[in-house]
C-alpha cells in the first residue's frame, strides 16, 4: 500500500509545470525525490530474492534519481542555478528513469508480484519514452508518438492504485 502512495507522491515533481512558486516547487521536488528512493527501498526485499545484482542496480539507480530530484528542487530556489535543474531533469534524470524503469518492470514481471499485464504495459510505456527520447536526440519530433507518453503516467497511476487496493502478491 505504501509503495502505491509513494508512486503518486513522486508525481509531485510535475508541480514545476504549473507554478513558478520557488518554495512549492522546491518542496515538491524534495518530497518526490524521497518518494522515489522510498519506492526502491520498499521493493528491494522482494526483488532481491529473484536477482540480487539487478535489484541492487535498481536500488542504486533510484537512490541516484531521487537525490538528483532533491538537488534539482534546491537549485530551483536560485534563478541563476535553474539551468542546472533543467539539465538534471532533461538529461541525467530522464535516462536514469528509463533504465531503472526497464529494470523495475522486468523484476515485477519475473517476480509475479503484480499481474503481468501491468508489467508489460509499464515496459512498453518505458520503451515508448526511450524511443521518443532517442528520436528527439536526432532532431526528430513526432507529436503522435509524444501522445503515447501518456502510457507512462497511466501505467504508474494504475500500478499505484493496484498496489493500494490489492497490494503485492506474495507467496504464503
Amino acid at each position: 500500500m505504501l509503495t502505491g502512495i509513494l508512486i503518486l507522491v513522486a508525481y509531485g515533481v510535475l508541480v514545476s509545470g504549473i507554478t513558478d512558486s520557488k518554495p512549492l516547487v522546491m518542496f515538491s521536488d524534495v518530497v518526490s525525490g524521497f518518494a522515489v528512493i522510498g519506492i526502491a527501498v520498499l521493493m528491494f526485499p522482494f526483488f532481491r530474492v529473484l536477482n540480487k545484482k539487478l535489484s541492487v542496480s535498481y536500488l542504486l539507480l533510484k537512490i541516484l534519481e531521487g537525490t538528483l530530484m532533491i538537488v534539482g528542487g534546491i537549485f530551483f530556489l536560485d534563478n541563476s542555478l535553474r539551468f542546472i535543474r533543467n539539465w538534471i531533469y532533461s538529461g541525467v534524470h530522464l535516462y536514469i528513469f528509463i533504465v531503472s524503469g526497464f529494470i523495475f518492470y522486468y523484476l515485477l514481471y519475473k517476480t509475479k508480484l503484480i499481474p503481468r499485464f501491468i508489467s508489460v504495459w509499464g515496459a512498453i510505456a518505458i520503451l515508448v519514452l526511450l524511443t521518443t527520447t532517442a528520436l528527439k536526440l536526432m532532431g526528430l519530433n513526432f507529436p503522435a508518438l509524444d501522445a503515447l507518453l501518456v502510457l507512462v503516467i497511466t501505467n504508474e497511476v494504475f500500478l499505484a492504485i493496484w498496489l493500494m487496493v490489492k497490494g503485492l502478491k506474495t507467496k504464503v
